[in-house]
């Protein structure tokens, strides 16, 4: 299947994608692509070093005749997310990515791509193993763990790299280029509640959502796409006169979009219940038809039993609370047309034998806005009894608009586009500049990209005919790099 993967243009780009995809990667288990990339670098007889938190470094000299350039350091991050779909047998943590070629796409079967951030890694192992592609003095920047906490941007420390100029290869639009991302925070609340006795003539059900697009929960969030776990809190709610929660599970990863949410429940009412539970039903389906086509809500009889449900009091304070707490964009910026300045997103939620568990992950490009949103989650959960901790807190990535190799890619974008200009712009996602940044404050920074959509769904694809224009945008930026 990856075999037509390799045939593709520019095959040194395909090939190394197809290499690192046969490699587990899953974020906080990169031990397998760590010393992937190691030999890799190593084989090359290529400086090679592993940092203390696990970040790869590789460095090149430059090509004769590009050695008065100042050094360049690439950077894309080692780690995947990982999503797949319900009906999907397939373990990220044994088997490499399964992909194929949909028309202009290439796509994995029932599973996330890895095209975020792999195509990045493939670019730079191409260069690294080419005799052919004039550059300047390169370092292979590989940091792990972007997807779940960027600690491997956080622990590189300050005077390792000599680089003057980063280029960030994980912008997901082929006409775009990053000059600003959000910074973001963890916020999670955890509580116990007691349990009661299920009633003796209670009958139990099962509740599903699925079949929701998801994505990313920043590129996406503007979407307005279907949040899981915040549609269950709508069924919950307005059938919470005439049921009890046993267990409850949504979502899987703070940076996607929860897709799924599963709810087992007991019913005291039979028919009450499912009157108002058809009502919310139909009135989800209404409003996603658009948005969410896939979209399914059931309610089934479940031939389990549950001794245990949460007590009625404490139930309320908890679908209050989900109901309350916000979930999507919070605030569009003021300064940048189109671009959302802080959102939250509802990532997991997790309810059983007497604990509950909150998790999501705030977004902002203000830092002031980024506080406000995450103290009004940490005061909805908290009036709820919940106790609430922040971790997790990365900077965003303030914009340069003087910055010199910005002007050098604005340029060579104009000029190998027939004057068309490129989008110039921040995102709602998290770069690794901004952490990046910290440490290395004097180092002119950019991202850029090819056209990778679903990002963090097993619906990621990336555009076969857009990563042929980003490749060759690489090269022509490689050629063009200021003198020292």
């Amino acid at each position: 299947m990856n075999e037509a993967i390799r045939n593709l243009k520019p095959k040194m780009l395909w090939n190394k994608f197809a290499d690192l995809n046969a490699v587990p990667r899953p974020s906080k288990k990169e031990e397998r692509v760590i010393a992937f990339m190691k030999d890799f670098g190593k084989s090359l007889g290529l400086e090679t070093l592993e940092d203390e938190v696990g970040n790869v470094i590789i460095r090149k000299p430059a090509t004769k005749g590009l050695e008065d350039r100042k050094a360049v350091v690439l950077q894309s991050h080692l780690d995947m997310v990982h999503q797949k779909n319900n009906d999907t047998n397939f373990n990220f943590d044994t088997q490499g990515i399964e992909m194929y070629v949909d028309g202009d796409w290439v796509r994995a079967k029932g599973t996330t791509l890895g095209a975020d951030n792999g195509i990045g890694v493939a670019t730079i192992m191409a260069i690294l193993e080419s005799n052919e592609i004039e550059h300047p003095a390169i370092e292979a920047l590989f940091t792990i763990d972007e997807e779940t906490g960027m600690t491997g941007a956080k622990g590189l420390k300050g005077g390792l790299l000599k680089g003057d100029i980063l280029l960030n290869l994980d912008t997901e639009e082929d006409d775009e280029i990053g000059v600003g991302c959000a910074g973001g925070v963890d916020v999670t609340a955890t509580g116990t509640y007691n349990e009661s006795e299920s009633p003796k003539s209670s009958i139990a059900y099962t509740i599903k959502v699925k079949g929701l697009n998801g994505g990313h929960s920043g590129m996406d969030i503007i979407k307005g796409l279907g949040n899981a776990n915040k549609l269950m809190n709508r069924l919950l709610f307005a059938t919470n006169d005439f049921m009890q929660l046993a267990k409850l599970e949504g979502g899987s990863l703070r940076n996607a979009i929860p897709r799924e949410s599963i709810a087992q429940i007991v019913v005291s009412s039979e028919k009450k219940f499912l009157v108002e539970f058809e009502k919310m039903k139909a009135a989800i389906l209404s409003e996603y038809k658009s948005l969410e086509p896939n979209l399914s809500i059931t309610a089934e009889k479940s031939t389990e039993t549950y001794a245990k449900v949460m007590r009625n009091e404490e139930q309320t304070k908890f679908l209050n609370a989900m109901n309350a707490a916000h979930n999507g964009v919070y605030r569009m910026s003021p300064d940048i047309e189109d671009l959302v300045e802080t959102s939250n997103n509802i990532a997991k939620v997790s309810v059983g034998d007497g604990n509950v568990k909150i998790e999501c992950l705030t977004r902002s490009s203000v830092e002031s806005s980024k506080d406000v949103l995450a103290n009004a989650l940490t005061s909805t959960f908290e009036l709820a009894g919940y106790e609430v901790k922040l971790a997790g807190d990365y900077p965003g990535w303030a914009p340069n608009m003087d910055s010199p190799i910005l002007k050098v890619l604005d340029n060579l974008y104009q000029k190998m586009n027939n004057g068309e200009k490129a989008n110039i712009a921040a995102c709602h996602a998290g770069l690794e500049c901004g952490i990046l940044g910290q440490n290395y404050p004097e180092m002119d920074m950019i991202s850029f990209g090819p056209t990778i959509k679903g990002a963090h769904s097993p619906d990621e694809r990336a555009s076969i005919s857009s990563a042929q224009k980003y490749w060759e945008f690489v090269l022509e930026i490689l050629k063009n790099i200021p003198k020292k």
